[in-house]
């Protein structure tokens, strides 16, 4: 598989579900929410943050979701038409709020999150206000686990889903566990656990390995007891180390890249949109291990890139950058 930068607007489009919101990033790392003096304000949000990915690397994506009608809510969806993200599917609450979040950086570019959605417009999404017709058509339907803590949203996510397997479309399954929006360890575990099963594919963090199975993540065995028969790839990433990969009919896994990591938000975000972006052009990836390899190898050079930057959306790298950086580690 090859990547260039003049990848065509008409590919197969990823319909990307679920929330959007401002993310609060401190202007200074390595200090506590309440020492900071300043924060840097960014459009975040997982699924978001994956649709904004794949326009970036030259893919089509739309988003849906729920956004409060406020001066938060239409600035992220002029971000999201800004980013060539097709808006179709997104509605604004009179009532509920923009959701906001609070990210301090530690010294190593990791986060600790602060939310404030009680509710948030997203939370609020109804089943009647989905726009299934984009969902249909979409190459891969893509959603993570926030939008199911609670209704209407989570009743809007199930039928989505439904309505994309019922179509033949790709399902995408990202958990993103933020523990602190969920009533508690063990609920978050059944939650993320009740559409397990769905998914065609599905990628976790080596933390969430940890979390999801509450054994070792570096365990094979243990990371294969997230498997299941119809399952077409299962990825775990292991930050800069890179990722591993498990298919059908074989497994394997792909170095990363060091780069100066100054914020680590997005970072997972930015790989899932590659990979997914790679997926929505050749399916052959499920089959073809060289293909696989090589979408990897791409996804963990984007995911490396977004740590250089503050922020999400406005850390993803271009397609210029991702490939100057693989073709440097080829030669070295």
């Amino acid at each position: 598989m090859t990547f260039s930068n003049a990848e065509t607007k008409q590919s197969p489009m990823v319909v990307s579900f679920g929330e959007m919101l401002i993310d609060f990033v401190p202007d200074v790392s390595g200090v506590s929410l309440g020492d900071s003096k300043g924060f840097i304000k960014a459009p975040g949000g997982a699924p978001a943050n994956v649709a904004c990915a794949i326009t970036k690397y030259g893919g089509s994506s739309a988003f849906i979701g729920k956004f409060g009608d406020d001066e938060f809510g239409h600035m992220l969806v002029d971000i999201l038409k800004a980013n060539g993200v097709n808006s179709d599917g997104v509605c604004f609450d009179k009532e509920a709020m923009t959701a906001l979040a609070f990210v301090s950086l530690k010294k190593n570019g990791e986060r600790e999150f602060m939310f404030y959605r009680n509710p948030s417009a997203d939370m609020l999404l109804k089943e009647s206000e989905l726009n299934m017709d984009l969902i249909k058509k979409s190459k891969v339907f893509h959603y993570g686990s926030i939008s199911l803590i609670s209704e209407p949203c989570r009743s809007a996510h199930f039928a989505a889903m439904k309505a994309a397997k019922e179509a033949g479309v790709l399902l995408s399954y990202d958990p993103n566990v933020r523990l602190p929006l969920w009533p508690s360890p063990e609920a978050a575990r059944e939650g993320i656990n009740s559409i397990w099963e769905q998914a065609d594919i599905i990628k976790v963090s080596d933390q969430e390995v940890e979390f999801l199975t509450e054994g070792d993540p570096e365990d094979e065995n243990n990371v294969l007891s997230l498997w299941f028969e119809g399952l077409k790839l299962l990825v775990v990433t292991d930050g800069e180390k890179g990722c591993r990969y498990f298919t059908k009919n074989f497994k394997g896994n792909v170095k990363g890249f060091s780069v100066d990591t100054v914020d680590t938000t997005g970072a997972g975000d930015a790989f899932v949109g590659a990979l997914l972006f790679s997926i929505a052009k050749d399916s052959s990836i499920f089959e073809v291990e060289d293909n696989l390899k090589a979408a990897l190898t791409f996804a963990n050079a984007c995911g490396a890139l977004c740590t250089a930057q503050k922020g999400a959306i406005p850390a993803l790298p271009n397609i210029s950058a991702v490939l100057e950086l693989i073709s440097k580690s080829e030669t070295t």
